[in-house]
């Protein structure tokens, strides 16, 4: 499956943005989910992730309250939410997708089989 994350720009502190993963070359269906984040000189993040089914998802704890993941299945699109955004949002953001994922790996990137290029978020103050 390939990925494709949309979404991005440049955005004032408090401000929303709605990111887009969208697959191609195969249904989303089938996939579990995750969006990752990585600042200039930081390490890969996980920021949130949604089960197949759409029945669970997760959150790191500095976006929980403020991001929300959803997904159309329809659409074969997984979307981010992303409200009240500060300074510390800013970087590039990935989405992943893995078809087999064990609860305790949907916040591990490395546990993810397909990747898309980012799309960068940046927050001003």
């Amino acid at each position: 499956v390939q990925l494709q994350a949309s979404g991005g720009g440049l955005v004032q502190s408090g401000g929303s943005l709605r990111l887009s993963c969208a697959a191609s070359g195969r249904t989303l269906s089938g996939y579990n989910v995750g969006w990752f984040r990585q600042a200039p000189g930081k390490e890969r993040e996980f920021v949130a992730a949604i089960r197949r089914s759409g029945g669970a998802t997760y959150y790191a704890g500095s976006v929980k309250g403020r991001f929300t993941i959803s997904r159309d299945n329809a659409k074969s699109t997984v979307y981010l939410q992303m409200n009240n955004l500060n300074s510390e949002d800013t970087a590039a953001y990935y989405c992943a997708a893995d078809s087999q994922l064990i609860t305790s790996s949907m916040t591990n990137g490395d546990a993810y089989d397909y990747w898309g290029q980012g799309t960068q978020v940046t927050v001003s103050s």
